[in-house]
């Protein structure tokens, strides 16, 4: 069972859960729609506890995030790993994710998220801003990481909450 916790006992290592694990970034608002995300920190700017997530434009849950004032973000265990698999390869415009993984979703907070997470960071939306090409200073890693020229757009949340797993 979740229960809420203070940020500042955490010792889980964000840089792993996030390049390997991978999260569930939910926006509040309806569907209730996970997206998988490998991208990401947490840490603090403007004196404040904060996620940062970024979305690309193509993505479903761009516009549900667009319109939130909250986010999730639902690190799944590791056993989940194929749940968290399925929402970063399907669109919520074509398939309820919620229920094709099985997933119960909790809107106890201001944003949803997941009853079978082992964390869970709930944010309120404080920033966001589109990638800029112009802004990179290795070109290389534009070209690379953005042939298509879809530049992620960036989101800063203040952490809110936080939820642990019994």
């Amino acid at each position: 069972m979740l229960h809420q916790v203070e940020i500042k006992g955490l010792k889980e290592d964000f840089n792993t859960l996030l390049g390997e694990r991978w999260g569930l970034l939910t926006a509040a608002g309806k569907p209730v729609n996970p997206m998988t995300v490998g991208w990401g920190q947490v840490g603090r700017l403007w004196g404040l506890p904060v996620c940062t997530v970024y979305v690309r434009p193509q993505r479903f849950t761009r516009g549900l995030i667009d319109s939130a004032k909250h986010f999730s973000l639902s690190f799944l265990p590791e056993d989940k790993h194929q749940v968290v698999a399925l929402c970063g390869s399907k669109s919520g415009r074509d398939t309820d994710k919620v229920k094709e993984c099985g997933l119960t979703v909790m809107s106890d907070l201001a944003a949803p998220y997941y009853a079978e997470a082992e964390l869970v960071l709930v944010c309120r939306k404080l920033y966001e801003q589109d990638m800029d090409a112009g802004c990179f200073t290795d070109k290389e890693l534009d070209g690379k990481v953005y042939p298509q020229k879809d530049y992620h757009r960036m989101y800063v949340g203040q952490i809110e909450a936080v939820l642990k797993q019994d």
